[in-house]
C-alpha cells in the first residue's frame, strides 16, 4: 500500500528509508465504497488523500444543478479541495468514490507538522501543487478553446483505460457536454 505512495513522491523528492517511514506514519488508510462521499459541498476540507486503488470524481454543481467534473483521481492521484484546505473556507467541490477505493489520508495539521520537521515534505507538496496548477491551466485552456471532439481525444490520452471504468454520463460531465453529444462524437471517431 505504501509502495505506491513511495513511488509517487520519489518523482519529486528523495527520502531515505527512515525518512519515508517517518513521513508515512502520518497517513491513515481509509476505505470507501462506491458512491461514498469523501467531501461534500459546504464542508471544510481538512485532508489530502493519495489514491492507492479505485477512482474518485471531483465535481461541483453548476448554476443549473448539473454536475461538472473537474477531474478524476485514479491510482497514484491525489484528492483534496485546495481552496478549502488552504483558505479554510467551505468547499464548493464534492469528492465521491465511483469505485470501491482505498486512500492514504493526511490531515492538514499533520502535513503542517511535517513541513516544520521535514523540509523535503514542503518541497514535495510545493512541486505537486505546481504540477497540479499546470494541469488545471491546461484543463481550462482545453475547455475554453477546443472542440468537444478534441477534448474527448485528450481525455482518452490523459486517462488511458479509464473510459471503461466510467459511465457515459461521467465522461460527458468531464467534457462539459451531454451524453447524447458524446455518443455522436464516439460514432464519428
Amino acid at each position: 500500500m505504501f509502495d505506491s505512495l513511495y513511488k509517487n513522491i520519489s518523482r519529486h523528492v528523495n527520502l531515505s528509508e527512515e525518512e519515508f517511514k517517518r513521513f508515512a506514519r502520518y497517513f491513515q488508510s481509509e476505505k470507501y465504497k462506491k458512491k461514498d462521499v469523501v467531501l461534500r459541498e459546504g464542508e471544510y476540507c481538512s485532508f489530502e488523500g493519495f489514491v492507492v486503488n479505485g477512482c474518485f470524481k471531483i465535481y461541483y454543481l453548476n448554476e443549473k444543478g448539473f454536475e461538472q467534473t473537474l477531474y478524476f483521481a485514479v491510482e497514484g492521484w491525489w484528492i483534496t479541495d485546495l481552496d478549502s484546505l488552504i483558505n479554510h473556507i467551505p468547499s464548493i467541490l464534492n469528492i465521491e468514490a465511483i469505485e470501491d477505493s482505498e486512500v492514504l489520508m493526511i490531515s492538514k495539521k499533520d502535513k503542517d507538522l511535517l513541513y516544520e520537521t521535514m523540509p523535503q515534505v514542503e518541497r514535495l507538496f510545493r512541486m505537486m501543487n505546481q504540477h497540479s496548477s499546470v494541469a488545471l491551466q491546461r484543463r481550462i485552456l482545453s475547455l475554453t478553446g477546443k472542440t468537444a471532439d478534441k477534448r474527448y481525444l485528450e481525455f482518452l490520452e490523459k486517462y488511458p483505460g479509464l473510459e471503461q471504468r466510467l459511465t457515459q454520463q461521467q465522461v460527458a460531465s468531464y467534457l462539459g457536454i451531454t451524453h447524447e453529444f458524446l455518443s455522436k462524437i464516439r460514432k464519428k471517431l
